[in-house]
């Protein structure tokens, strides 16, 4: 699935302490997930959330 493919996701940044959660929604179906990392590094934590939404809509591993 490319970049093109994956139309819009929503991306919401939650701050505890010293961890932020990244939550990737799909608009087009409402799929989420979510990634926890470390608070100081927000656009590597967008990236892995991202990268873990495009795996959970290519379906079930074979």
């Amino acid at each position: 699935m490319s970049e093109a493919d994956l139309g819009e996701v929503i991306l919401e940044l939650t701050r505890n302490g010293s961890y932020l959660k990244c939550s990737a929604i799909h608009a087009a179906t409402g799929r989420e997930v979510s990634a926890i990392g470390p608070a100081d590094q927000p656009e590597a934590l967008k990236l892995v959330a991202v990268a873990k939404l495009r795996r959970a809509l290519a379906g079930p591993a074979a």
